[in-house]
């Protein structure tokens, strides 16, 4: 099979599967509704799907006509916690959840791709497609592979893909080497000795100390990292107090860490470390 026909039929009802999950977000690991739908799709279309890793994770596979390679296609399915301020008619119906970042597109594509081979098959191989849970912060990819994903259902390479709005409909970007970084969260505690706001003089305030440290992680990939390497972090929850006449005993920053290459990132964290 070297060209894929336009499929308008098929398109049709990638558009309404994409609707639907917009409409019915779910956060990691309880894409409960989300699984059982792609579930559904997949088997009206009698391909064979393995569920329960991952909790609510699906592989879907379908073999070529004859023997060849066997790869994997990856996509990912859970939501964010956003309110949808859209008012299109298929905006999210669950207060405080989102497709803010196009995983109903991602797992909508995955389908399509899975119907299409399995009405296409005139290839040499077998595609096993993986709908993840818990992309976002929840390892949900770690969770399968240490559920033995790839000991059941082996894969030569596996590809994923990533929507991105500022390229042109229809075409795919490729680099030579690494596109999405990998992300780590940050969290640092900050343990002080708290009292009243007008005797500063007895306490340890974390607050001025969190705020110190918040200004020095500015500098740790500024000053420590190659100016042709990559990192970023960011601190993007602070937490402490619950009076504005009191000093709090502790506090709570949050944030990520992103980089292209193990070594940048192993470095970036000793940093902050130390």
């Amino acid at each position: 099979m070297s060209t894929i026909a336009n499929k308008s039929d098929l398109h049709e009802q990638m558009v309404t599967w994409r609707h639907h999950l917009h409409q019915h977000p779910e956060l990691s690991f309880k894409e409960k509704m989300t699984s059982d739908y792609i579930a559904s799709v997949l088997q009206s279309h009698d391909i064979e799907i393995h569920r329960g890793l991952a909790v609510t994770g699906i592989i879907a596979t379908v073999h070529g006509q004859r023997d060849g390679n066997v790869i994997g296609l990856r996509a990912d399915m859970d939501a964010l916690p956003i309110q949808e301020l859209n008012d299109f008619s298929y905006k999210s119906v669950h207060d405080g959840k989102m497709h803010a970042c196009g995983h109903d597109g991602h797992s909508t594509m995955l389908l399509g791709a899975a119907i299409y081979l399995k009405e296409n098959n005139d290839f040499s191989g077998t595609v096993h497609f993986i709908f993840q849970p818990a992309e976002e912060g929840g390892g949900g990819g770690q969770v399968m592979v240490e559920e033995g994903i790839f000991d059941k259902f082996p894969c030569q390479a596996v590809y994923g893909m990533h929507n991105f709005p500022g390229i042109a409909e229809g075409q795919f970007a490729v680099h030579n080497t690494a596109v999405m970084a990998a992300v780590e969260t940050l969290k640092i505690n900050i343990k002080g000795k708290g009292g009243h706001a007008a005797m500063p003089n007895q306490c340890i305030d974390p607050v001025v100390v969190g705020a110190q440290i918040i200004s020095a992680l500015q500098s740790v990939v500024a000053r420590n990292v190659a100016p042709l390497d990559s990192a970023v972090v960011s601190i993007t929850m602070v937490n402490a107090g619950f009076a504005s006449n009191i000093v709090p005993d502790d506090m709570q920053l949050t944030g990520s860490l992103r980089y292209f290459s193990k070594e940048v990132g192993d470095e970036v964290k000793e940093k902050i470390k130390n």
